[in-house]
């Protein structure tokens, strides 16, 4: 999975195109998602691709965290907001810590997967390191059933000294397949010049029914929770994924 440049030389921009606060509402339902799920407590997340860490920023008050990105220079933004959680470069699909967590999260970085064998391997990782009742949510940005033809947002201008106004525009070049275009165009306005930067993303689309068959097939008892955290107010879920309380479910071997 190759890096976007958002996400590699241009991740100090970061800051500024989606700033922390944007997040704080949505973060209400992963918030409320978890005490339901896990009840209270100061319970460890393991964070999947967890980006400048915007959106973990705003749950590490009650929770302990352990963040996972591919990108070193987006995990050294997170580090400057989340000074108190360790920080791993890893690929969600992959990656193995030998440690059990109470949930694992994956923010919209999960519409980065392509594939369903990229659906099961992220799956997968996220119940070898769930303990008996614990639960994954993830929080795709599209699925089939809710996408319905090009959509274009606008974000800020954001910043003093340094100003980003961010243009993205998701759109279907292939209908018969499972993936969509999403193109960004940043206008970084510094000492009075405006640099234009294009960066073009591939996002995966999949039927709801495909994101609960292979939650399920890693060994997790699926729900949906209505996330109505997306600005333009299109339809979006919350897939939960619980590990049976049972410590072994005979499906899938977790590691200790």
């Amino acid at each position: 999975m190759s890096i976007p440049p958002i996400y590699d030389e241009l991740a100090e921009h970061w800051p500024l195109v989606l700033p922390r606060d944007d997040y704080a509402a949505e973060a209400t339902h992963w918030r409320e998602t978890l005490r339901e799920a896990l009840g209270p407590g100061r319970h460890h997340v393991l964070d999947l691709g967890t980006g400048g860490g915007h959106s973990l920023s705003h749950l590490t008050e009650e929770f302990d965290a352990t963040a996972v990105d591919l990108s070193p220079a987006m995990l050294a933004n997170s580090e400057r907001l989340n000074p108190g959680v360790e920080h791993l470069v890893g690929d969600m699909r992959s990656i193995r810590l030998g440690r059990m967590f109470d949930a694992v999260l994956i923010h919209d970085s999960v519409s980065y997967l392509l594939s369903e064998d990229d659906l099961a391997a992220t799956f997968t990782t996220a119940r070898i390191h769930l303990r008996p009742g614990g639960v994954l949510i993830c929080a795709p940005d599209w699925t089939r059933e809710t996408f319905d033809g090009p959509q274009a947002h606008v974000h800020g201008p954001h910043g003093d000294e340094r100003e980003i106004t961010t243009l993205v525009y998701d759109h279907d070049p292939d209908p018969t397949d499972t993936t969509i275009e999403a193109i960004f165009v940043f206008l970084i306005r510094k000492d009075g010049q405006v640099r234009v930067v294009e960066d073009r993303h591939l996002l995966g689309l999949f039927p709801r029914a495909t994101w609960e068959r292979q939650m399920t097939a890693a060994g997790l008892d699926v729900s949906l929770r209505s996330f109505p955290a997306e600005k333009d107010g299109h339809e979006a879920w919350l897939f939960i994924g619980r590990v049976p309380d049972r410590a072994d479910d005979g499906r899938v071997a977790v590691s200790r």
